[in-house]
């Protein structure tokens, strides 16, 4: 309620309040008055998460977040094939890390212009596993000298090969930092692979002169 100011009887009846200023005085305390509201104010941050509701809480899977997403399979295939495209084409943005550098663009040319004995080693695994499933025992007692003798064959490979590359990699990079091991794993796992299926794809032919 609205407290007036007392008014005092006038002296003089001139003097007395009359009845407009009396209303007058009424509605310019109303007007002037602001109720409390018994809570503070809100700040700006607040209020506007009070007016964009509740945040959701992050995705836990990988396909609930492409659920979230707004680009379509169709655009995420896309991007996808981009990206296995330029990444077979030896892009360095796309590499792995493992594949990036020219150092180990390098090495891949070193490994990729000639043919390996370890690149029979797929090949020679699943001739061994149907070798020893099949019911023949002359086959059998075949497959396991001749796969160990294969095997010695390509680990003295590798090792030669690996050589061959840290020695190439030292002359033309003397100042690479990249371990003689992890030089010559890389070699070894890059000839291993079948060529049509080495990733990034060979850029250069077999009997190339890398420099």
């Amino acid at each position: 309620m609205v407290k007036l100011p007392r008014l005092r009887a006038a002296a003089n009846p001139a003097d007395e309040v009359t009845d407009e200023a009396l209303a007058d005085e009424v509605a310019v305390a109303s007007r002037s008055y602001t109720p409390a509201k018994g809570r503070p104010t809100p700040k700006r941050r607040e209020a506007e998460s009070r007016r964009r509701g509740p945040v959701a809480p992050p995705p836990m899977t990988q396909r609930e977040a492409m659920k979230r997403s707004r680009v379509s399979k169709a655009d995420r295939r896309t991007v996808a094939a981009q990206r296995r495209e330029r990444m077979a084409a030896g892009d360095d943005k796309y590499l792995l890390a493992r594949d990036k550098g020219p150092v180990r663009a390098y090495v891949r040319n070193v490994v990729d212009a000639r043919r390996h004995l370890i690149g029979l080693f797929m090949p020679l695994a699943l001739v061994v596993l149907v070798a020893m499933v099949a019911p023949v025992p002359l086959v059998q007692g075949y497959a396991a000298p001749g796969t160990v003798v294969i095997l010695l064959l390509m680990i003295v490979e590798g090792l030669l090969l690996a050589r061959t590359v840290v020695k190439q990699v030292r002359a033309k990079f003397p100042d690479a930092t990249d371990r003689s091991l992890s030089l010559g794993w890389y070699s070894f796992v890059r000839a291993s692979q079948i060529r049509k299926l080495r990733i990034p794809k060979p850029m250069v032919k077999v009997g190339d002169t890398v420099q």
